[in-house]
């Protein structure tokens, strides 16, 4: 997998994971990586800007780290673990928004997210950097069939929570006592109607102004904020 970007490359240097190559641009002049890359013994190639832009889909800075992919846990390690509180992502498509709900689940205490493996975005090298370096901290699952997961989370005792603004109620008059595996729709569709079906509890944000929606890794922080403070 390749990812890229200074703070990326800086963060995984550091913290001395596994790098397969890294590429850096005509003219790269950066001290203090090209330090870390000397002590990390890392290989080292140099190509052409126009290069650099052909490998990446993003803005490199100058950087390329080829890693290995990313790897997933299984749904049987967090059943295990007696985990009360996941989250749960109903086919999101923005890596963006991924990224940052990883971010907000490590700074609330949640360990884990649970993705679809099919029409959902999986770990990138846009999501590494939105993340910010959480990524090491969290367990991201990645599942055949999210309504079957949904099934197995309640034999173990979970109250299953979506979120929509249809046939929903106010979010903050759930109760979330108990063990809460929160379902984050996809930003243009939302959960799913399967989805839909198997959840407990639906939850709305109300809003006030005239927009309808909340992006999709907002609403998840509004919503993992209220359970954690309910559960205090």
């Amino acid at each position: 997998m390749l990812v890229y970007g200074r703070n990326v490359a800086r963060d995984l240097l550091q913290k001395n994971k596994k790098i397969k190559k890294i590429i850096i641009q005509e003219g790269f002049d950066d001290k203090e990586l090209f330090s870390l890359i000397e002590k990390n013994h890392i290989r080292l190639e140099t190509c052409s800007k126009r290069e650099m832009d052909r490998l990446s889909s993003g803005v490199h800075q100058g950087i390329i780290l080829d890693i290995p992919d990313y790897h997933y846990a299984d749904i049987q390690e967090v059943l295990n673990d007696e985990e009360d509180f996941i989250v749960l992502l109903d086919h999101l498509e923005d890596p963006h928004n991924l990224g940052a709900i990883i971010r907000t689940c490590e700074a609330a205490g949640v360990k884990t997210i649970i993705i679809p493996k099919d029409r959902q975005v999986q770990i990138n090298a846009t999501v590494m950097k939105t993340s910010v370096g959480t990524l090491d901290h969290m367990r991201i699952v990645s599942v055949s069939n999210l309504v079957n997961t949904i099934e197995k989370l309640k034999t173990h005792g979970f109250w299953v929570v979506g979120t929509a603004l249809e046939n929903s109620v106010d979010y903050r008059t759930i109760d979330y006592s108990g063990k809460i595996a929160l379902v984050i729709g996809n930003e243009g569709s939302g959960i799913s109607q399967l989805t839909a079906k198997k959840c407990d509890f639906i939850a709305k944000i109300p809003m006030y102004g005239t927009t309808n929606s909340l992006n999709a890794s907002v609403a998840a922080g509004i919503m993992i904020y209220e359970i954690i403070r309910n559960r205090k």
